[in-house]
């Protein structure tokens, strides 16, 4: 599947909306009771790009960049500002702001994720594009040097450890990230009066599986 390491103008992207999306398969019974279950172990996230445009600058640079990724054909990078961190918004990434693994002596490959946690529950979200020179990893409390102690695959999230860690060490990072994406249409529509009647062009985007 073609995919461009390139990320989406971050200055159109702010002002964007959209977020996970869930699929739900329910069945009701005769009795008034349901069944529910999903084929999906991830969300899938979508967005429209079209309500970050603020001027015909912003409109020609959006066509620059969907006319290079073919339209719906080659993925690229997305800066989702609502969700680009493994911590919350507001703060400094810490090497130990998610658990992703315990060590076990053997396994030297470890791939990032992000916890979202909801009472006891907690779901475990797979990053695989994670922003160059962001990571930042610990074992056992203690932090880590990127290129001596472990190196990692901004392509896909994954991080590779000189030596396996110990048994029983907790695997700790922190890193930005972007969601791999694509257009999800073939045209762009857009209008010089659509800025002075204060509309937005639909410009939709759909998270991909890499």
């Amino acid at each position: 599947m073609a995919f461009h390491e390139v990320r989406f103008p971050a200055s159109l992207s702010f002002g964007s909306v959209g977020g996970p999306e869930r699929r739900t398969d329910i069945v009701t019974l005769a009795n008034g009771f349901e069944e529910r279950n999903t084929p999906w172990a991830h969300a899938r996230r979508r967005y429209d790009a079209g309500f970050g445009l603020r001027s015909l600058d912003d409109v020609e640079t959006l066509i620059a960049f969907f006319e290079a990724r073919q339209g719906q054909l080659i993925g690229f990078r997305w800066k989702d500002w609502g969700d680009f961190k493994s911590c919350s918004p507001s703060r400094e990434i810490s090497p130990i702001d998610q658990l992703i693994a315990v060590g076990d002596e053997v396994t030297d490959v470890v791939q990032l994720t992000k916890a979202y946690r909801s009472g006891v529950t907690t779901y475990a979200r797979p990053i695989t594009k994670p922003v160059s020179g962001s990571v930042r990893v610990a074992l056992g409390g203690d932090p880590l040097q990127e290129g001596v102690d472990f190196e990692v695959d901004h392509e896909t999230g994954a991080v590779t450890f000189t030596h396996p860690p110990d048994l029983d060490a907790e695997v700790r990072a922190g890193f930005e990230f972007d969601v791999p994406v694509r257009f999800d249409t073939d045209a762009i529509m857009t209008s010089i009066s659509n800025f002075h009647a204060g509309e937005a062009p639909n410009v939709p985007i759909v998270e991909i599986r890499v």
